[in-house]
């Protein structure tokens, strides 16, 4: 994936991921690198900037595997960052969307007129 368009939206899928429930870090980038080529370089940053901004706290809990996990809670400025982001993100999408399928069309349809359109 193209690292520019990921920068942007990074911070919105770290938001996302702690959204119904309490997470630690590990996980975060587990469940993020399911649909993104993420790692901890790119995830542990952006949870400690945005612990230090005030839209995550952090508790520990034991674990059964070894030393206690770091767990990161949303909190209400977080909640209210999330929103913007994805407000900001759906405006964007959604005209990126009109751009490239031409009004709504499919992509395939898109892809069928302009070969016809090319073999001409």
């Amino acid at each position: 994936m193209n690292a520019q368009f990921k920068r942007g939206i990074i911070e919105l899928c770290v938001l996302t991921a702690l959204l119904e429930e309490d997470k630690y870090g590990y996980l975060v980038i587990n469940e993020i690198s399911q649909y993104l080529d993420v790692n901890e370089n790119t995830i542990y940053p952006i949870l400690r900037r945005l612990t230090m901004d005030g839209c995550f706290t952090t508790y520990l809990e034991e674990s059964e595997l070894g030393a206690p996990r770091k767990y990161y809670r949303l909190t209400q400025k977080g909640l209210k960052q999330y929103k913007e982001l994805r407000d900001e993100w759906d405006q964007f999408i959604g005209g990126v969307y009109q751009i490239l399928n031409q009004g709504g069309k499919k992509s395939e349809e898109v892809f069928e007129r302009i070969s016809q359109r090319i073999k001409e």
